[in-house]
Order: C-alpha cells, then structure tokens, then sequence
C-alpha cells in the first residue's frame, strides 16, 4: 500500500477501498494500489480544504452538535461527502447533502428545507433524520460550527457560502483525480 493511504485512518481507507471497487477504477491504472494511492491523494486534499475554509471563515472543530444545539454545523464524512445542517429556525433546519461525485450508490446531491434530526450528531456516528434529503449518512469524520453565535439567517448565509467554495474546491479535486485515471 501506499504511503498516502497508509497515512489515512482505517475508516476512510474502507471507504477509499470500496469505492475502487465499485467504480471500478482499478481497471484504468496498472494497479489496485495505485488507484488507492490516487483516492488517497484526492481525499487528503479534501481535508485539507475543508480545515483551510472553515478556518478562514472562523468556524472550529467540535466533537459534536446536539440535537437541542440551535446552532448550524458543516460535516465532512469518512466517505469525502459534505453535509451543510443549517441552523434551526422555526424547529427545522436546512440541510444540503454532497456526495463526493464518484459515487453512484447515493445521490450527487440533495436539499431539504425541512429538515429534523433524529439524534444528535457525533464524530464517527453517522448523520440521521427523522426527515432530511437523505435517511442516514455515512460516518461523521468532522464537525465546524461557527465560533461566534450570529443571528440564524446570517449564520445560515455563512454556511451556504462555505459549502459553495468547498463544493467547486472538491469538484476540483474530483476532476484531477479521475483524470490521473
């Protein structure tokens, strides 16, 4: 194995793992460790863009966000995805899922404006709705809230505003991974 996918935790490996197999990329380089080493690549600088962005934006790491936690969170899972959880207005929250663009077992996207959480949120457990764009994510890798409380329509713009420069940044990403390929 690799060196950068040797440097992963083993959760993001299973899924880097499983995603050469599922899309088959083994197939277009001369082998299945390389197509990892390739993911790997690609997964690292997603994480480093999402620490830069929420840093630059005055966001920290939290280990969690409670169901009673008015406040928003923007989620990167193990699996590269990005979830936006707006802050709760009204008793719901604005939620916007992206999977990472290789994938074909989960949509490329969805939104719900409407969203309720079904427990609260926790690194390594998985992102669930009792109504939501999707029924359950896949493991949480990290959780950024905003470092000073702001009125939620502000709060709710400021997400939204990282999940665009996050979204274009991994489509980027994508983009040069599966040209490598």
């Amino acid at each position: 194995m690799g060196e950068k996918f040797e440097s992963l935790v083993p959760e993001v490996q299973g899924h880097i793992k499983n995603l050469v197999k599922t899309a088959k990329l083994e197939e277009n380089v001369a082998s299945f460790d390389d197509a990892l080493e390739k993911l790997s690549e690609g997964w690292l600088d997603k994480q480093q863009s999402f620490f830069e962005q929420t840093k630059q934006h005055e966001m920290e790491e939290t280990d969690g966000l409670d169901m009673d936690d008015t406040r928003g969170a923007l989620i990167m899972t193990y699996s590269g995805s990005l979830i936006n959880i707006g802050p709760e207005q009204n008793d719901y929250r604005s939620v916007d899922y992206l999977s990472i663009g290789l994938r074909n077992d989960v949509p490329e996207s969805a939104s719900e404006e409407e969203s309720l959480l079904s427990k609260n949120i926790e690194k390594g457990a998985s992102v669930e709705f009792e109504k939501g764009p999707i029924v359950k994510s896949s493991a949480v890798f990290s959780i950024a809230v905003f470092r000073e409380e702001m009125e939620p329509e502000q709060e709710e713009e400021l997400l939204d505003e990282v999940t665009m420069i996050l979204a274009q940044d991994f489509a980027a990403i994508n983009k040069t991974t599966i040209q490598e390929f």
